[in-house]
This record gives C-alpha cells, sequence and structure tokens, in this order.
C-alpha cells in the first residue's frame, strides 16, 4: 500500500512539474543554453594529461613503494649502466630494432656496419637553443669516467669488426651472455634478436639488433631538450630507413606511448563527426512522419542538442575544477547518447498518448508524470553506478576521471531533459495544437483548399483534422507513424505466437551456451598497445619486440636491503637457491667464482670479506663496473659494512604471455615474503601489472554492487517488488553475455571494456526497466496481452533509441585506432544484447513465467443497472397495447 501511495505522490508532483515547465518554457528553454555556454567556454583552454602512468597504472600499489625504496638505495642514473632495460625508471630515451625484410644476418658485415653508421648518426644528431647546439654528448647519462654510456651491443660489434679486419677467427658472440675483450661479461637478450645458435651458446645469426640510448632529465631544461632530441632521433632513423630500404627500422622513444594514446582524439575527429551527422538525420528521421502537423523532427534534433549542451557544460567543469582531457573521454559522448535518447524518446512516445483535445500545459503534465518517474529512477542508478567508479575506492585514474565526467554529464542531461527538452515539447505542442507545419511552422489549410495544388504539394502538407475524424479515429492518429504501425500491427503478434516462441528459446539457449565459453576465456589485458592509435610507433615497435626479442623477460631488479653475512656460505646459498632458474646477469655469482679462482675462502670473517670485497673492486678490472650494485657503509670504527645490493635476474618466458609475467611477478613476491634474506623485486612494467586485476575490476564490481543495492532499496518505491527481481535478472543475462561475447571477439578485459560494462548495467536498466513495469503492474486480462501492450507503450522509443545510437556506433568501426576499436566492439555488444532481450527474450519469456494475470470476468453489479421505463405500443389496427420493460 505505502509503494502505491509513493507511486502515486511522485507521479503527481512530476505532473504539477511538467505544468509549471510549461507555463514557463521561454525561461526553461534559454537557461541551459547560457549555463552551458558560460561552462563550456572555458573548454576552449582545455590541458592535455601528459603522463599515460598516471592515467592507467594502479594508483596504490606495492610497486610504487617498492620503486621508492630501489630509487633511495641506487642512483637512477647509475642504474642504466649496463643498459639491459629499463631498470629502476624508464626516464628518456630513444630506441630503434633493426632489422631485414628477408631476414637477413644482422651480424655480417654490411649489417654490423650499416648499425654502426646509424649509431654514429644518432650520436651526431643535434637540438639547437639559443647560443648552444645539445648533441648526445651534452645530454646522456655518463660513465664513472665522465664518457657517454652506450648499450653494450655497440661494443659487440665493434669488436665484431676489428676482429674482420684483422682476420681473427677467434672471436666468438654467445647468447643470452657474451664476454667482451676486457673481461666483462654482458647480457645481450633483449639486444639481439631471432637468434640461431651454435653448441655451446654460439652465436651463428641473428635477424634483429636494438639499440637504446639513454638520456638525462635532471632539470626542466634537460628535460625540454632530451624531448626535442627524442623527436630528432625519430627523425634520423627515417631518414636512414629512406636511404637503406633493405632494412626496416621500428624507432620507439619515452614519449611515443603518450603520443600514439594521443593521437586517438586527433585521429577520431572526422568520424566523430560523421557519427554526428547520422545519428542527427536518425533521429530526425525516426521522430517524422506522413501528418506534417503531428510529426516532430525537431524534436530528435533538440534532443540531440540537449544532450550535446550537457556534454559541454561537464566539460567546462570538468577544465575549470583542473581536469585534464584524455582520450578516453570518447566515450562519454556515447554514454550521454544512450541515456538522453532514450529519455527524449519516451517522452516524445507518452505525448501520443495523451488526448489532442487537451490544453498543451494539461498534456505536457500528463507526459511529465508518465515518463519522468522511470528516467529519473534511471538516472539515479547512472549516478550511484558511475559515482562509486568515481570515488577513491577506484584505484585506476583514468576509469576514475571518466566516471566522474559521466556523472557530472548524466546529472546535468537530467536537468536539461527536464527543462531545455521539455519546454522544447511545449513549442512543438502548441505548433501542433494550432494545425501549422511542423517543419515550416506555416497554417496547414484543410484538404479540400489542396485539391487544385500539385500532388507533391499536397503530400507535404498531409493532416488529419480533429473534426475530420470520429471518437474511434482520434486514438489512432499517430498509427500512421512507422515504427508505431510496425510494432502494433505485425512485431508483437509475432512475436507473442506459439510457433515462433520455441525458436526464441533455443536461441536464447544458444546464447547462454556462446556466453558460456566465452566467459571462461576471459583474460586481463594490460597491454598498453591496446589504448593507442593503430600504424603508429609504438604498435609497430611493440610488435617487432614480441616478435624477435620475447625469448626472455625484463630484466628484473634483485634487491637486498639489510645487512646481511655475505661472507656465510650459508647465506650465499640461500641467496643463490632464490634466484635459481633465473639468468643472473650481475656482479653476485661472478664474484664468487672470482674468489675461488684466487683460492680465497669465503669463510673470512665480516671485517675481512668486506675489506676484500672493496680491494677486489679495485685491483680487478672485470668486476670495477660492479661498485654501483652494492652499497658500502663506514662504522665509527673504519669498519665497513655492506648495506644493501642487487643483482639482475631475467627469466625464460614469454613476453607476449602475460600471465607468465603475472604469475612471476606473484612468485617472488611470495618469495621475499617468506624468505631469510630480506629482498624485494622491481622492474618498472610491475608498476602497471601490479594489482592490475584487483584494481581493474574494482570499479565493476563496486559498481554492479551499488546497483544491486539501490534495485533493493528502491523495491520500496516502484509500485511492485517484481519489476526489480526482473529487471536484476535482465541485468546479470546482458552483462554475462556481453563479457562472454567480448572475448570472443577478442576484446580482453581492459579499463576501456570495465567502463563498458559498468554503462551496460545502466544501458539495460534504461531500456528494459519501463518494459517490466509496465508488464508487472498490468491487471486483467492476459500476459501474452500485457506484453504486447508493454512493447506498443515503449517498443517504440527503444526502437528508435537503438537505430539512432547502432548508427552513431558504426563509424567507430573505421577509426584506425585500438581504443575506440575495443570501444565500438564493447559498446556494439551491450547495444546489441539489450535489444535482443527487449525484443524477444523478454516478450516470449514473461508470456509463461511469474507475475500471473487474471482474465477478467464479467460481473453483475446490481448498482450498474439502467432500468428502461414501460413503453406503451399500441396497434393502430386493434386494441393490442404492448407493455416492455427493458432492464441492461
Amino acid at each position: 500500500m505505502l509503494r502505491q501511495v509513493l507511486h502515486r505522490g511522485l507521479r503527481t508532483c512530476f505532473s504539477r512539474l511538467g505544468h509549471f515547465i510549461a507555463s514557463h518554457p521561454v525561461f526553461f528553454a534559454s537557461a541551459p543554453v547560457l549555463i552551458s555556454i558560460l561552462l563550456g567556454a572555458s573548454f576552449s583552454r582545455y590541458q592535455v594529461e601528459e603522463s599515460v602512468e598516471h592515467l592507467l597504472a594502479p594508483q596504490h600499489s606495492l610497486a610504487k613503494i617498492e620503486r621508492n625504496l630501489v630509487n633511495s638505495l641506487f642512483p637512477v642514473n647509475r642504474s642504466k649502466h649496463r643498459l639491459y632495460s629499463d631498470l629502476q625508471t624508464p626516464g628518456r630515451y630513444g630506441r630503434v630494432i633493426v632489422t631485414s625484410f628477408q631476414k637477413a644476418n644482422m651480424l655480417d658485415q654490411h649489417h654490423t656496419d650499416l648499425i654502426l653508421k646509424l649509431h654514429a648518426a644518432v650520436t651526431r644528431i643535434q637540438v639547437p637553443r639559443p647560443g648552444f647546439n645539445y648533441t648526445f654528448a651534452h645530454i646522456c647519462i655518463l660513465n664513472n669516467d665522465k664518457t657517454c654510456i652506450v648499450d653494450d651491443i655497440v661494443h659487440v660489434l665493434e669488436e665484431l669488426k676489428n676482429a674482420r679486419a684483422t682476420n681473427r677467427t677467434n672471436f666468438a658472440i654467445t647468447y643470452p651472455i657474451t664476454h667482451l675483450k676486457d673481461g666483462r661479461a654482458v647480457y645481450n637478450g633483449h639486444q639481439l634478436g631471432g637468434v640461431t645458435v651454435h653448441s655451446k651458446d654460439r652465436v651463428k645469426s641473428a635477424e634483429a639488433v636494438q639499440l637504446t640510448y639513454y638520456l638525462q632529465s635532471i632539470n626542466s631544461l634537460n628535460d625540454m631538450v632530451a624531448e626535442r632530441w627524442e623527436s630528432s632521433f625519430c627523425d634520423t632513423v627515417r631518414l636512414f630507413q629512406k636511404s637503406n630500404s633493405k632494412v626496416k627500422m621500428y624507432p620507439y622513444t619515452s614519449s611515443s606511448l603518450r603520443e600514439d594514446f594521443q593521437k586517438t582524439s586527433r585521429v577520431s575527429e572526422r568520424y566523430l563527426v560523421t557519427s554526428l551527422i547520422l545519428v542527427v538525420t536518425m533521429a530526425i528521421l525516426c521522430c517524422s512522419m506522413q501528418d506534417c502537423v503531428r510529426s516532430k523532427p525537431w524534436l530528435g534534433l533538440l534532443g540531440l542538442v540537449t544532450i550535446s549542451l550537457a556534454t559541454l557544460t561537464a566539460a567546462g567543469i570538468i577544465n575549470l575544477t583542473g581536469g585534464k582531457y584524455n582520450s578516453t573521454f570518447l566515450g562519454v559522448p556515447f554514454v550521454m547518447l544512450g541515456h538522453g535518447l532514450y529519455g527524449t524518446f519516451e517522452m516524445l512516445s507518452s505525448w501520443r498518448k495523451t488526448r489532442e483535445d487537451q490544453h498543451v500545459k494539461e498534456r505536457t503534465a500528463a507526459v511529465y508524470a508518465d515518463s519522468m518517474l522511470s528516467f529519473s529512477l534511471t538516472t539515479a542508478m547512472y549516478l550511484v553506478t558511475f559515482g562509486i567508479g568515481a570515488s577513491p575506492f577506484t584505484n585506476i585514474e583514468a576509469a576514475r576521471i571518466f566516471c566522474c565526467n559521466s556523472c557530472i554529464a548524466i546529472f546535468f542531461n537530467y536537468l536539461y531533459v527536464l527543462s531545455f527538452y521539455g519546454s522544447s515539447l511545449v513549442f512543438t505542442g502548441y505548433i501542433e495544437n494550432n494545425y501549422q507545419h511542423s517543419i515550416f511552422c506555416r497554417k496547414v489549410p484543410k484538404p479540400e483548399a489542396l485539391q487544385e495544388k500539385p500532388a507533391w504539394y499536397r503530400f507535404l502538407l498531409t493532416a488529419r483534422f480533429s473534426e475530420d475524424t470520429t471518437e474511434g479515429e482520434e486514438a489512432n492518429t499517430y498509427e500512421s507513424h512507422l515504427l508505431v504501425c510496425f510494432l502494433k500491427r505485425y512485431y508483437c503478434d509475432w512475436i507473442t505466437n506459439t510457433y515462433v516462441k520455441p525458436f526464441v528459446v533455443l536461441f536464447y539457449l544458444i546464447y547462454i551456451s556462446f556466453a558460456l565459453m566465452g566467459y571462461l576465456q576471459v583474460s586481463e589485458g594490460s597491454d598498453l598497445s591496446n589504448i593507442v592509435a593503430t600504424a603508429t610507433q609504438t604498435i609497430e615497435y611493440t610488435t617487432a619486440q614480441q616478435k624477435y626479442f620475447s625469448n626472455y623477460s625484463p630484466v628484473i631488479g634483485f634487491y637486498i636491503y639489510e645487512s646481511i653475512e655475505y661472507w656465510n656460505t650459508s647465506v650465499q646459498e640461500d641467496v643463490l637457491e632464490y634466484t635459481k632458474g633465473f639468468v643472473r646477469i650481475s656482479w653476485f655469482e661472478s664474484y664468487l667464482n672470482y674468489l675461488r679462482k684466487l683460492n680465497v675462502s669465503t669463510g673470512l670473517p665480516k671485517k675481512n670479506f668486506t675489506d676484500m670485497l672493496r680491494n677486489s673492486f679495485l685491483k680487478a678490472p672485470q668486476f670495477s663496473h660492479f661498485q654501483e650494485d652494492i652499497i658500502f657503509s663506514k662504522k665509527y670504527n673504519d669498519e665497513v659494512d655492506v648495506v644493501a645490493s642487487r643483482m639482475f635476474l631475467v627469466a625464460k618466458t614469454m613476453e607476449t604471455n602475460r600471465e607468465e609475467l603475472y604469475d612471476l611477478l606473484e612468485t617472488l613476491r611470495r618469495l621475499s615474503v617468506t624468505s631469510k634474506v630480506k629482498f624485494i623485486v622491481f622492474n618498472p612494467s610491475f608498476v602497471y601489472m601490479d594489482r592490475y586485476a584487483s584494481s581493474l575490476g574494482a570499479p565493476l564490481h563496486n559498481s554492479c554492487i551499488s546497483a544491486l543495492f539501490l534495485l533493493f532499496f528502491s523495491a520500496f518505491l516502484v509500485a511492485d517488488s517484481l519489476i526489480n527481481v526482473w529487471l536484476t535478472l535482465t541485468v546479470v543475462s546482458v552483462e554475462f553475455g556481453v563479457i562472454g561475447f567480448m572475448t570472443l571477439w577478442k576484446v580482453e578485459l581492459d579499463c576501456i571494456s570495465v567502463l563498458c560494462l559498468i554503462y551496460g548495467i545502466n544501458y539495460t536498466i534504461d531500456n528494459c526497466a519501463p518494459l517490466l513495469s509496465t508488464f508487472v503492474l498490468g491487471k486483467d486480462f492476459t500476459r501474452t496481452k500485457w506484453v504486447k501492450n508493454a512493447l506498443e507503450v515503449h517498443g517504440v522509443a527503444i526502437l528508435q533509441s537503438y537505430l539512432c545510437y547502432i548508427v552513431g556506433l558504426i563509424p567507430l568501426a573505421a577509426v584506425p585506432s585500438n581504443l575506440t576499436c575495443t570501444l565500438f566492439r564493447c559498446l556494439f555488444l551491450i547495444a546489441f544484447v539489450t535489444f535482443f532481450h527487449c525484443f524477444a527474450i523478454l516478450p516470449v519469456i514473461l508470456t509463461f513465467l511469474p507475475p500471473s494475470k487474471k482474465k477478467r470476468k464479467e460481473k453483475k453489479n446490481p448498482e450498474n443497472r439502467e432500468e428502461i421505463e414501460c413503453v406503451e405500443m399500441v396497434d393502430i389496427d386493434s386494441t393490442r397495447v404492448v407493455d416492455q420493460i427493458t432492464t441492461v
């Protein structure tokens, strides 16, 4: 009883609101426009988010804490000494992969000379600044002897060239660790790719070579010069590529990911304009009909204007509050399109159900009472689900900012639909009541005045006047609308046909089967190339790297951050045991072997061991460059202690298999907790992978929980709690199918797809809630009758919004970007699966599942009897009189 009272009370409130807006249409039409112009003007000076890590890496993760600890122990500049890979922080760098179109050996004489020429050209790059020209020597990372640190593969190639020049045949390159003439052992697993080896790991050929140039960025000037050097580096590589067409080069810099991520916005511009034109055209067509008076093409256009004003207002607020633009915002207009269009089409559908002889204010009040309650509840669902996603519980900044922007846009869209679109409905209502043309706003003459006009003129001015229609025909004045006619005359009877239902149920079982098959194969995507534009440096370089350099994992830093008994044999064995199964490319094992060669016992006292450790670095050239891997601390009694040390590990794995990297990270983490030696492991890629799965699923998980809670508590507000039960089951079915088919369509569970799934919850509720509400609240008759009635009442609005939405999505499929490709596939699946449920699954299932409907029985009520008095019929030819009393 309480639910019915609340329901009637809310309808009354919205009815009065509609009457009030209809009384002041000019104010409510102009206020949203002024607010949008004032707030949206600030968006002309928007800022772009530069840091991809800030957007896509989990904000609170153990990897970031580990990075801070590593940076505090070991200087960043000296951490790139061997240039294995990005050991601690990516910083500024330029990188190029050199390979051949014909899979030639890059270590032969021709290609070796070519690579060394490229290296010389890179080192001669100049960045002009006022009064000085910067070269690589000015901004490179310096060695201990104040010379530029270059990639070890350059030294290998130089020694190979010298050996050929002097006809030395004893020089051999081993893989993945080789030795230089100074005795140093260097790791080349990430510099030589596509390697074919002889016995004892001797390299026979290599299909690719990778060179890396690290730059300093210690201050703003240095960082600006380094950024320009990176741009010149890419230009130099391209020019070198043109002059040497037989080789293929893939340049990549620290700025490539950011530039390619933001490039999606630039390449999407013309496709978004095309999408806008298509949506405008379809919206106008969906609101048009043959009757030129009752047609509402302007309302289709003004519905999109309403959405645009709300989006512009939200963008202005985000910009004024310090928010920065990023390419994920491309999905916000499509979130607005799905929600806003359905609300406007639902209002238009309610307008068609009002009586034409009523005043415009009364008709507007009836529209608000009929449509605004469901629209308000679905808007509240949007605000709650996206609001949870915008909360601090969301650990990925890109998802949080997207949800925040969507919340603001949806809130203003709700206000603008109430005010701006409602006022537009009032203006078009006056045009209709005055029998003016819906496009040209001229008075439409009656049919008899058009007899002498041409056929095309009569067609344009076709209209039905109320005085020419009977009372029964007045209710069917809008049936000339194509979609209304299609649903009422054809589709409703066909979908509820007894012979159609078994095929629909069978099709639903097939749908569940394929969805389950895809759901069991869901994979998490943390590959950053999934968010950038295609045919870019990032995609080309990543593809080449995975093809040629995927034999070994990224170099993992193994950091011991406590003073341990290095002279103790058991401790040494523990450390070596922890790193078992990895390729150790650092000082610890090599140094122990060096001591053993000198016949030095590792069981020396602590002081003697540390002294020998320091002295050996000074006397043994092959270990002099390992000084940066050990931190010494001098105590008050001149005793030296080892505070921290590190080594670098490489696992024999596949970089293309993200699951292996996840497992590797988790294994090392568990080992660091249970081991006797306190150590941490780190690589910059861990910042993106660490807790990525939990951080990624958190917004969706929290949004689902909040949606369920809102559905539960709103059960006390809706007229029947069974509506929420059906709505929950429908949302689960749609989301399950979308996730399954998304996986089968090769879409991974990444930031973009999770945001789309959050939107899918609301999109489903948007379209299915009014349909289910009308069916559940229907009394008497049969289930089939109320299914038909629900489709006739709300099916047109669902179909109109679906057509406009799909037409708007189609251009996204052609955008050359992985981000928009993921966006298109997810949003298309959400729209298609929801449409399938609204027009096939629910109409069939509801005909034989609860709630039950009682057939109306004719009851004779004595109070409703009408008596006709006695009528005397006298036959003129006789005196017979017939008395008759009739009771109805």
